[in-house]
């Protein structure tokens, strides 16, 4: 193979040159992420049954569709949450490798079977599935400077004009907003409905009939008159809009003719859909909208996208709104990659630099370092054809490979020089010798190296997802490196080595240099061996040494902590309140003022974002502190790390709430926070209050 190319050299440069190419345009195609899908596909199915408690939207709402949920192909668990407010969640998590959107077809041909036995209410608004968690890709807030614009306002204006945009992009799985719309809300008086003799439900009937939408028909609709020569749509009355409209409602008619209307029981007030959840951002009054990403799409993407779609949106904001972004998990992945493919960029020049350096020539040091760019993009190439993506364990076992690419190319070059100069052939004769020697020995290396990375390409699991891109990353390279040594590399051996004459002048500029580093380099040998020849004399107490070694390396190994994957600075920290059970909006308030007061005083912090009030409960708040640049951050007290262990300490001196201090997850998919998070499960029956005592005593 190798005397094939070593006699047509431009057939090797064109074979490196679309290879080069092919891995090149491959690039573009790649998605750019931190890691890949490591955390197993999961469908979300979400409901709403307004004014129900938690415990009948778990008796009427989950339980009805958790028992239609059977026989679906690869489900390895189900998880259901209900709240206060009416919602009610149920995520079913998958095994990894399954085809996303086959399970979420399953999925929603089991809850059509489900639907029918659901409340007329949570029918009406509709049971909605989604590829994806409960995982948040970035939360956006927006605020108005205006004194007179208020919550609602804004609330209103993100319901009607950005929330269905943004869930339209590609890689959005779900839009919550944390605000409310306008709404008509009637406030009934419970003396004057007794009075009337009406109950709740009777107001509720007459506004579902009277404000409604009604389909008139046609004036001169066939079959009509011969005489007809007009055809005209009959516009009736269409839904109420204003609260004038609303008060007069009819509910009932008296014996004297007279009606009685919503006016005459209570109050009409144009006002929050929902007062539940409040928004502040450093103390300002806001709404926000919460993204969560569907499983298998790129966030950085995404991300684009929808930052894209909100910088055309902004010059037709009313009201002076401004939008802020709290969380966002991409910064940090893109500064993650950023910072491998830099380090790979160092290694490829540490590499020509050392190999320069060793065979200080500079035609001998073009060869492999041609090499290099070849090597890599046709293993970006078979990235592609893979599927995989970019991320740090690509690029990280590309930098790893660097090393090992190369060695074969210099082994091609060393021994057609040392054939030139042991029996003086020209180059191209030198490296048809040298090629029949050492052929057989670069395809044995190489598979030999592939061998040892081939078993974790076949890796179970969310393990076997990290490793297996990594292993065909470096298998690739390994292969290509392998097919560049026979093909291109001695193709130019062929047609640019020269004879070196052995004098510093043959060496050019750096002529002393290499001189003095030959002199040292021998003087290093020659120590080494003597080193060498003294240790085999003691081969007793080298053995002892050996297994001394093997013996702390086992020890560190059981004494170091372990991990899933490494805890990362990925730029900002949560705060998780809940006070005690019956707490007000009023108490939450003050506690999260307080927080946020002593957050945003902290020198690391840029902003922070309050949400109070989430899934209905009054008692409970979550807030997210933007911490400033990485570069403004150097100090080692400075890290993520370092001011969550400093704020959970300050903040846990609070006896009326627990606060809750935590890091992003490491990976996406795999819980909104770091640490360990386990579910009590009720097997006996015993109870919502049995339940919660369990947990309290686990706790403890």
């Amino acid at each position: 193979m190798a005397l094939f190319f070593i006699k047509r050299p431009v057939f090797a440069w064109v074979l490196a040159i679309f290879i080069t190419f092919a891995g090149a345009l491959s690039i573009f195609s790649l998605p750019l992420e931190q890691y890949p899908d490591i955390a197993p596909p999961r469908i979300s199915i979400s409901a709403n049954y307004n004014g129900a408690s938690a415990e009948t939207v778990n008796d009427s709402v989950v339980q009805v569709i958790e028992q239609r949920l059977k026989g679906l192909d690869n489900l390895m668990y189900m998880q259901s949450t209900s709240d206060s407010s009416g919602r009610a969640r149920i995520t079913l998590t998958f095994s990894p490798g399954i085809d996303i959107d086959i399970a979420q077809v399953q999925v929603q041909n089991m809850l059509q079977q489900a639907v029918p036995r659901l409340p007329e209410s949570v029918q009406s608004q509709g049971v909605t599935v989604t590829k994806g968690g409960q995982d948040s890709l970035m939360t956006l807030v927006f605020t108005s400077d205006d004194p007179k614009v208020s919550k609602v306002d804004i609330g209103d204006y993100l319901s009607s004009n950005v929330n269905d945009v943004i869930a339209r992009i590609d890689g959005v799985a779900e839009v919550e907003l944390y605000g409310s719309p306008y709404a008509m809300r009637v406030w009934l008086d419970p003396n004057r409905l007794e009075q009337y003799q009406l109950m709740p439900s009777d107001v509720s009937a007459a506004i579902n009939v009277q404000n409604n939408q009604v389909s008139a028909g046609q004036l001169g609709q066939l079959p009509s008159l011969a005489e007809q020569m007009l055809n005209v749509p009959i516009q009736a009355r269409t839904k109420l809009q204003t609260v004038d409209q609303f008060e007069n409602i009819i509910l009932k008619s008296k014996p004297d003719g007279s009606v009685v209307t919503i006016k005459d029981v209570g109050r009409v007030v144009l006002g929050a859909e929902s007062e539940n959840v409040q928004t502040k951002i450093n103390g300002q009054t806001g709404a926000s909208v919460g993204i969560i990403l569907a499983d298998g799409a790129n966030a950085l993407d995404a991300s684009d996208a929808i930052m894209q779609k909100i910088q055309a949106l902004e010059p037709n904001f009313p009201l002076g709104m401004k939008t802020y972004v709290s969380q966002d998990s991409t910064p940090f992945v893109r500064a993650s990659v950023n910072a491998v493919i830099k380090t790979l960029l160092e290694a490829i020049v540490l590499v020509v630099v050392v190999m320069y350096v060793f065979l200080q020539n500079w035609r001998a040091t073009l060869i492999p370092t041609i090499a290099v760019p070849v090597v890599l993009m046709g293993t970006f190439g078979v990235l592609a054809l893979f599927g995989y993506s970019i991320n740090t364990l690509t690029m990280f076992a590309l930098v790893l490979a660097i090393g090992l690419l190369v060695d074969d190319a210099i082994v091609v070059v060393e021994n057609v020089e040392r054939v030139m100069h042991e029996e003086g052939l020209d180059a191209k004769a030198a490296t048809q010798k040298s090629m029949q020697e050492i052929s057989s020995a670069l395809i044995g290396v190489g598979m030999t190296l592939s061998a040892v990375f081939v078993p974790m390409a076949f890796f179970p699991g969310s393990t076997g997802v990290i490793y297996r891109q990594f292993a065909v990353t470096i298998i690739a390279a390994m292969a290509f490196s392998v097919l560049v040594a026979l093909t291109l590399t001695p193709a130019m051996c062929a047609t640019m080595l020269k004879a070196k004459a052995h004098s510093h002048h043959s060496y050019g500029l750096f002529g002393r240099f290499f001189i003095w580093f030959n002199r040292m380099f021998h003087n290093v040998s020659v120590r080494y061996q003597t080193i060498v020849q003294a240790l085999l004399q003691r081969s007793k107490l080298m053995f002892a040494a050996f297994v001394s070694i093997l013996a702390l390396c086992a020890g560190l190994f059981w004494y170091l902590p372990s991990s899933f994957l490494p805890e990362e600075d990925q730029g900002s920290l949560s705060v998780n309140i809940t006070l005690p059970a019956g707490a007000t909006d009023v108490r939450v308030q003050r506690v999260v003022s307080e927080v946020s007061t002593y957050l945003e005083a902290q020198p690391e912090v840029e902003l922070v974002h309050a949400i109070t009030g989430l899934g209905g409960n009054q008692g409970s708040a979550r807030l997210y502190a933007r911490l400033k640049s990485w570069d403004e951050r150097t100090g080692k007290d400075q890290s993520a790390s370092a001011l969550e262990q400093r704020v959970s300490r300050e903040l846990k001196k609070r006896s009326d709430a627990k606060i809750f201090v935590s890091l992003p997850s490491t990976v996406r998919g795999l819980g909104s926070a770091t640490g360990v998070s386990f579910v009590i499960k009720d097997m006996n029956g015993g109870g919502y209050e049995a339940l919660v005592a369990a947990k309290d005593n686990s706790l403890r």
